[in-house]
């Protein structure tokens, strides 16, 4: 019983490792990589589509991503969402694709996404202790019901922090690849 516990709290908390690697991919650093258009969302015929769901999206060149709607006829529509997203991107339309240039970031623009990471990685770590808290509070209340004896319950809730600091390391980890990423010009 205690063994299926720790077995969902794993899972909550890889859950929150790849939230976290979704909300780090989408960060622009500099370079070219397709996740930062994950947000966009296109009007398509007045319906909000998802970009990744109406275009393929390549990188040809580093600085370089190129989107390439699949209707033709959506070209204004996926443009002006890029426009209106707050990546600060400039797309330039062909009539075929568009192509977007990765601009260089300024000092104070690096600075100023190390704090939006820092305070990501402090939510998501949030997000583990609170998992931790539920994990606790559920074996607690086995103890108390008389599932499990008190001896059990402190060799399991010590199971729960190696756990919970096993994915914080993580966190810390990839905040850490992160800021390195967004710091190297």
């Amino acid at each position: 019983m205690t063994d299926q516990v720790l077995q969902e709290g794993k899972v909550r908390m890889e859950e929150v490792i790849e939230a976290t690697k979704k909300a780090f991919a989408a960060i622009r650093t500099g370079r070219a990589n397709p996740a930062l258009l994950d947000r966009i969302v296109v009007s398509y015929y007045g319906t909000p589509t998802p970009l990744n769901q109406m275009a393929s999206i390549s990188v040809p060149e580093p600085r370089l991503l190129v989107v390439t709607p699949w209707d033709k006829t959506a070209i204004k529509d996926v443009e002006k969402a890029i426009l209106a997203s707050d990546l600060g991107l400039v797309p330039s339309n062909d009539g075929t694709v568009i192509r977007i240039a990765i601009p260089t970031l300024t000092e104070e623009r690096r600075k100023e996404l190390v704090r939006v990471v820092r305070k990501d990685a402090e939510d998501y770590r949030v997000a583990v202790r609170n998992i931790r808290r539920d994990l606790n509070d559920d074996l607690k209340k086995m103890e108390k019901d008389g599932d499990i004896s008190e001896d059990t319950l402190h060799r399991v809730l010590e199971k729960v922090q190696e756990l919970t600091n096993d994915f914080i390391k993580q966190i810390d980890e990839l905040l850490e690849a992160k800021e390195k990423e967004i710091m190297e010009i």
